[in-house]
C-alpha cells in the first residue's frame, strides 16, 4: 500500500460516522451571489478611497463638469508632457489636455512599444471599482483603449464614477458579466505597479505605471 492510499484510507475511516450532506445544505448562507453582502461597509465609497490610497495611489473627488480640467491638472501635477488618450474617450478630455500644453497622443494607428514607452502618461475610463479590495477593473472598451495603454506609460490617470463602485468581488463580477460575455479582456488594478524582493525593498513601476491617480466622479 502506498503512502497516498494509507492516508486516504485513514480519512475514510475517520469519516465513517459522519452523515453525508449535500454541500448546498451544509452551511446555510442567506445571501445571493452578486448582491451586497451582509456586514458590508455603510460608507462604501469611503472604504474604496481608503483602500485605493493604501496602495499609495492618489484619489481626487471631482464633479462631472470638472472632469476634463482635472484630468489635465492631474497630468501636469505629475510632470507629464505627453499622454495617450483612447479614441473612445470624451472629446472634452482630449481638448482639455491639449489646452494645458500637454501633447495628446492617439493610438490610431497602433503605437509601437517604443512610442508608447516614450509617452509620459495615459488617461482611461474604467468599468467597475471594488471597495473591499481597492481594485479598479478595466474591460478595455473604447473609452479605455487596449491593455498595453494602461500598462506601459509611467502615469495612469483613471476616471471612475461613484456609481461604478461596488462592495466586493462577487458584486463586481456580476457587473462585469456583459464584458465577460463579449470576451473583453479584463485588467484588475490595485494601486500603481509595485514589487519587492526578499528583503522587502519596494520597487515601483516594474510591471506597469509607477503612479496611479484616480479621479472619483461624484455622480
Amino acid at each position: 500500500m502506498s503512502s497516498k492510499e494509507a492516508m486516504l484510507g485513514r480519512i475514510r475511516s475517520a469519516l465513517t460516522d459522519v452523515t453525508p450532506m449535500a454541500p448546498a445544505d451544509d452551511v446555510a448562507v442567506d445571501w445571493t451571489y452578486g448582491q451586497r453582502p451582509p456586514g458590508a461597509s455603510d460608507d462604501m465609497l469611503g472604504l474604496f478611497v481608503e483602500r485605493v490610497e493604501d496602495y499609495k495611489a492618489v484619489v481626487s473627488w471631482v464633479v462631472p463638469d470638472e472632469v476634463p480640467v482635472r484630468i489635465a491638472n492631474a497630468l501636469a501635477d505629475h510632470d507629464v508632457t505627453s499622454a495617450v488618450i483612447p479614441a473612445g474617450a470624451p472629446a472634452a478630455w482630449h481638448e482639455a489636455v491639449a489646452a494645458a500644453g500637454i501633447a495628446v497622443v492617439t493610438d490610431d494607428p497602433v503605437l509601437s512599444h517604443a512610442e508608447l514607452d516614450a509617452t509620459g502618461g495615459v488617461v482611461t475610463a474604467s468599468r467597475v471599482g471594488i471597495a473591499e479590495t481597492g481594485t479598479i477593473v478595466l474591460d478595455h472598451a473604447a473609452d479605455q483603449g487596449r491593455r498595453a495603454l494602461s500598462l506601459v506609460p509611467d502615469v495612469h490617470v483613471c476616471v471612475i464614477g461613484s456609481d461604478q463602485v461596488v462592495s466586493d468581488v462577487p458584486e463586481a463580477v456580476v457587473r462585469l458579466q456583459a464584458s465577460i460575455d463579449e470576451r473583453l479582456p479584463l485588467t484588475w488594478i490595485s494601486g500603481p505597479s509595485a514589487t519587492s524582493d526578499i528583503e522587502l525593498s519596494r520597487v515601483e513601476g516594474v510591471h506597469g505605471p509607477r503612479t496611479l491617480h484616480v479621479l472619483l466622479v461624484n455622480v
